[in-house]
């Protein structure tokens, strides 16, 4: 998904480095939490969850030292346009960010009658430290709670295109961090905890969690083509679209465990099937109703009531 070249990117709203203080406990987004979950534990020989909630070893790594400030301001000399946005992976996400504020301190107030709250973002690379523990490239997207921060390491996307054999084009890295922020929409309505109190399985509360995340992804994505808005982006092509229902497909439970363990065990699953994340994205797709993303309501997951045949 391509931004107009006369777009103006606000990178006020996106952090490059720092850290936080605290501790609580990470949700998994879109790609980064199955990651986290399978791959880590595979990698460093622990628990996934591990890596983000700060028990276990942890890895380091050594590289230069530059100040937030620095950071800051070369991110703001760098990112300036839509044509910058689609010209690098970290503009592009500052671009999203942009869109997804637009979209939703509109859209929520609305539908819920209550004050939307942007969330913190941060991108970085190497390691940064978060309110749920310390984030690194292995650990992928994720959203902290404890800071209302998503936190993102754009060199993830290569390991979409390489470990997982996903599309990682412009509006698939646009998919991870609409996802981040339906997490973060979730959390505002309260309904992000649900994901702790019943953390799998193929009808838990955890993977209605995701789904319902990305279903307000593709809630962003019907709207985020529509004029008005400072960062305006160009419609959404067939192929566009294909890219982004071909991430949520390389990163459901299913596909992932067959790749990693031989079979899928729909007993450990925590994010849902290929299948329900591409109908549930479609879902907020195709209606822009934050009404036909309630799965906690929906009695068949494979099967979303708003999606259309």
């Amino acid at each position: 998904m391509s931004f107009n070249d006369n777009s103006r990117l606000d990178t006020s709203q996106v952090g490059s480095g720092g850290g936080r203080g605290g501790r609580g406990v990470a949700v998994g987004g879109g790609l980064g939490g199955i990651i986290l979950l399978v791959v880590a534990g595979l990698l460093f020989g622990q628990d996934g969850i591990d890596m983000v909630t700060g028990g276990g070893q942890q890895q380091q790594q050594q590289g230069s030292i530059t100040s937030v400030e620095e950071q800051d301001r070369e991110l703001a000399e760098r990112c300036q346009t839509g044509a910058d946005a689609d010209r690098y992976d970290d503009c592009r996400q500052i671009a999203t960010v942009n869109s997804l504020n637009e979209f939703w301190g509109s859209y929520y107030p609305e539908a819920t009658g209550e004050r939307y709250q942007r969330p913190g973002v941060m991108l970085y690379e190497g390691v940064e430290q978060s309110g749920c523990g310390q984030a690194s490239a292995a650990v992928g997207p994720f959203y902290c709670p404890a800071d209302t921060s998503v936190y993102l390491d754009v060199g993830f996307f290569d390991q979409m295109r390489e470990s997982f054999g996903a599309s990682a084009n412009a509006l698939a890295q646009e998919y991870v961090m609409a996802h981040e922020v339906g997490h973060h929409i979730q959390n505002l309505q309260g309904n992000l905890g649900i994901a702790q109190q019943d953390p799998q399985g193929a009808d838990s509360g955890a993977v209605r969690v995701e789904l319902q995340a990305d279903c307000y992804a593709g809630m962003w994505a019907h709207y985020a083509s529509q004029p008005g808005g400072s960062v305006s982006l160009e419609p959404i092509t067939k192929e566009q679209l294909a890219d982004a229902l071909n991430a949520a497909e390389a990163i459901g439970d299913d596909r992932i465990q067959e790749t990693t363990q031989g079979r899928a065990n729909p007993e450990s699953f925590t994010h849902g099937s290929s299948a329900q994340r591409q109908a549930w994205f479609l879902t907020g797709y195709q209606t822009g109703d934050i009404k036909a993303c309630d799965t906690f309501r929906a009695r068949n997951l494979d099967r979303p009531a708003g999606m259309q045949s």
